[in-house]
């Protein structure tokens, strides 16, 4: 996954105007979001892989699935308020499996 810096960033640009600082912070922080993001579905994912590794019960399978989704879904809408539409290459980082890509969006079961 790669972000283009701001224009303002340019070495031709770098003149310290309010606008180019803004940028600059509003760079920071969507990527800060996308890594907090990304820690939590891997989380997610990695408190599913182990309770499937563990044989636990359907119920609780089912809220992990659940959690997971969750996660993963707010990942996807976070990439594309920052502007990165391309979810293959995040299924395939972070491993989703089909069932949690099933859940995506979808309410969570009660």
């Amino acid at each position: 996954m790669t972000m283009r810096p701001p224009r303002s960033l340019n070495a031709s640009n770098l003149v310290e105007t309010g606008f180019g600082a803004l940028e600059y912070e509003l760079a920071a922080e969507c990527a800060s979001s996308l890594g907090r993001q990304g820690r939590s579905v891997e989380q997610a994912l990695s408190a599913l892989k182990t309770a499937e590794e563990s044989g636990v019960l359907p119920v609780e399978r089912a809220r992990l699935v659940d959690a997971a989704a969750q996660a993963v879904w707010a990942l996807f809408v976070q990439r594309d308020i920052c502007g990165l539409r391309n979810t293959r290459e995040v299924i395939q980082r972070y491993g989703i499996p089909d069932n949690v890509l099933a859940r995506l969006g979808a309410t969570p079961r009660r």
